[in-house]
């Protein structure tokens, strides 16, 4: 089954995601596109897309948003799943009702919350501070749940 990951990143993990589901997948039946280089996709030639961005403050990225509003009769041909990349966990299931238009969320075969990290060096000054007082978090840190990353492959299937 040929297979799309597409995503939007702003500091690597979200790519760093969709790094390790191509990985888990097979490089020669899947395609990682990051929307930021690729606003359009063709999707004809893919059986299963998989969707996902970071959360921030509560919203999803706006380039997926975009993508997902632009293209949602496609998607719903395919086998789909949807996933966000956050810190927040007691928010995660909310975040992810809020990232995704309904009828994509009614349609995807999974659904998840792959847990996110707070990559100090890659942050500016700002989001930094933001990230030094919401949070506490002084230096970086990693929470990806590498299971949830491996069970939204295999559902999707």
């Amino acid at each position: 089954m040929q297979t799309s990951v597409i995503f939007a990143t702003s500091h690597g993990t979200t790519q760093k995601v969709a790094e390790k589901i191509r990985e888990h997948i097979g490089e020669t039946n899947c395609a990682i596109y990051n929307l930021k280089d690729n606003p359009s996709i063709d999707l004809s030639n893919y059986q299963r897309v998989i969707i996902g961005g970071s959360i921030y403050t509560g919203t999803m990225q706006k380039k997926v948003k975009e993508f997902c509003n632009a293209n949602i009769e496609k998607l719903i041909e395919k086998s789909l799943g949807l996933f966000i990349c956050g810190m927040n966990e007691p928010a995660f299931e909310e975040e992810l009702k809020n990232a995704f238009p309904e009828k994509l969320l009614e349609h995807a075969s999974s659904k998840k919350a792959v847990g996110g990290e707070f990559v100090m060096e890659k942050l500016n000054f700002f989001e930094k501070l933001i990230v030094k007082k919401v949070s506490g978090v002084k230096e970086s840190v990693s929470k990806l749940d590498f299971d949830k990353i491996r069970q939204l492959v295999s559902e999707t299937e």
